[in-house]
């Protein structure tokens, strides 16, 4: 099996069996977001506890890269403490904006099958949805 073979899998089993999709019980904070270009919505919850992201899942609609980049931002960041968790989003947008790598952060594992992205200029914004609606909860905005 190819890279590309591997990264399409990878995101393909994303999108067919998303981790932590639907409610979170017990969630502290919740944001809705949407992408106005493609339809893309999504609502992104946590349960934030001593300083740590106890639980994040999310609900919503979207393309195959929008909801396969939901369900691995959620297994990165879930059990993350704050500081760690914000680190990570920053790392993965600047990924996404060309400013950095993902060989440069062996922690994305998964998150490197989302590369072929940086090339669909109409599809960063799918990829980086929910990475950006996380990052709004953690820097405190919330709608609950």
């Amino acid at each position: 099996m190819s890279f590309d073979e591997l990264y399409q899998s990878i995101l393909l089993d994303h999108y067919q069996h998303p981790r932590n999709a639907g409610p979170v019980h017990g969630a502290t904070c919740s944001i809705h977001d949407h992408n106005p270009i493609c339809g893309d919505e999504i609502t992104v919850a946590m349960q934030i506890e001593n300083g740590k992201v106890a639980k994040v899942g999310f609900d919503g609609k979207g393309c195959a890269i929008s909801v396969a980049s939901a369900s691995m931002m959620t297994e990165q960041l879930q059990g993350k403490k704050i500081e760690d968790a914000k680190q990570d989003v920053e790392s993965f947008l600047s990924i996404m904006r060309n400013e950095d790598e993902f060989d440069n952060h062996p922690e994305f594992e998964e998150l490197a099958s989302l590369e072929g992205v940086k090339k669909l200029h109409a599809r960063i914004k799918c990829a980086t949805l929910s990475w950006n609606t996380a990052k709004r909860l953690l820097e405190g905005d919330s709608d609950s």
